[in-house]
């Protein structure tokens, strides 16, 4: 029976992880966020795992500064990685972000890709991984680096929540002049991995990026929202030369169009899950539709 140490318990994915192990039969350790300032290394003995789920979220509000992001996602991941070296616990998990290797792809992202993240955030997660990769490791220890995309499941408050909210108030979608491709990820699918990884007696220490099998685009999930609703997709085919003017408009007028925002909403990012595939040797047990589908079916009450 595996024991496990789960840092950030308390955030959306630890919500999601917490009772997915649980019915997994392991035991757990719950620790949040303010634990990590005074934690010891003997708080790890006895744990086989250390999973490192706490940190801060990229603010899309941009509220937050780079010492902000540095102190919880690099200065805490590191001191707690010294701590689990220290520590008789074997395995380290981190949970990083595909953020920490680029803010946007021209390509499909595998874990090869240089390295150059833009935001403080992405700076901040890769900080982290540069530590634990930089340590050597005593004999037994292993750490694994998760990279996940856009996460997405039930209780998620995010902008697939904000898009639903459009769709269910009948408002067109006017932005199907642009199809991009986009990867997400179920939390069904991210805990189905990290349960695998602990479960697994042959792994070996690395980088994984962590994404559904197939991309989609923004059109494909107004429609799976759509269909969610008992409602058919409402989509405006507006040119992109009028788009992009209302953006720039909105930068001069602080619209809620704006030019980064049409950006995040119109660009790519495809993520490859082929490394984590051969290392859990399994199928994920969600398609990127059906995970969706879920995701939305659970905004009904909220």
């Amino acid at each position: 029976m595996n024991k496990v140490l789960i840092t950030g318990s308390t955030g959306f994915v630890g919500q999601n992880l917490c009772p997915y192990l649980e019915n997994k039969s392991m035991i757990l350790d719950k620790i949040s966020r303010n634990d990590l300032y005074t934690i010891t290394h003997e708080r790890l003995n006895g744990r086989d795992i250390v999973i490192h789920l706490a940190g801060k979220a990229h603010d899309l509000k941009k509220t937050s500064d780079g010492n902000q992001y540095n102190q919880v996602n690099f200065e805490l991941s590191k001191s707690l990685y010294d701590k689990f070296l220290l520590s008789d616990a074997k395995v380290f998990i981190f949970i990083s972000s595909v953020k920490a290797t680029a803010d946007s792809i021209d390509a499909i992202l595998n874990e090869d890709n240089f390295s150059n993240p833009i935001t403080d955030y992405g700076k901040s997660k890769l900080l982290a991984e540069q530590y634990i990769q930089s340590q050597p490791l005593p004999v037994g220890k292993l750490y694994i680096i998760l990279r996940p995309c856009m996460i997405h499941g039930p209780g998620n408050k995010g902008n697939l929540n904000l898009l639903y909210q459009v769709v269910k108030k009948n408002i067109p979608y006017p932005l199907s002049a642009f199809n991009n491709s986009r990867s997400f990820l179920s939390i069904e699918n991210l805990c189905f991995v990290i349960y695998n990884l602990i479960i697994l007696k042959d792994l070996e220490s690395g980088v994984y990026n962590v994404a559904d099998d197939e991309p989609l685009s923004t059109i494909e999930v107004v429609g799976l929202l759509s269909k969610s609703l008992g409602k058919n997709a409402r989509l405006w085919f507006i040119p992109k030369p009028v788009i992009k003017s209302l953006a720039k408009l909105g930068d001069w007028l602080k619209l809620p169009l704006d030019t980064e925002r049409l950006n995040k909403l119109t660009e790519s990012y495809v993520v490859s899950n082929e490394k984590i595939k051969r290392c859990i040797k399994t199928p994920l047990p969600l398609s990127s539709r059906e995970g969706l589908i879920l995701t939305a079916n659970s905004f009904r009450s909220i």
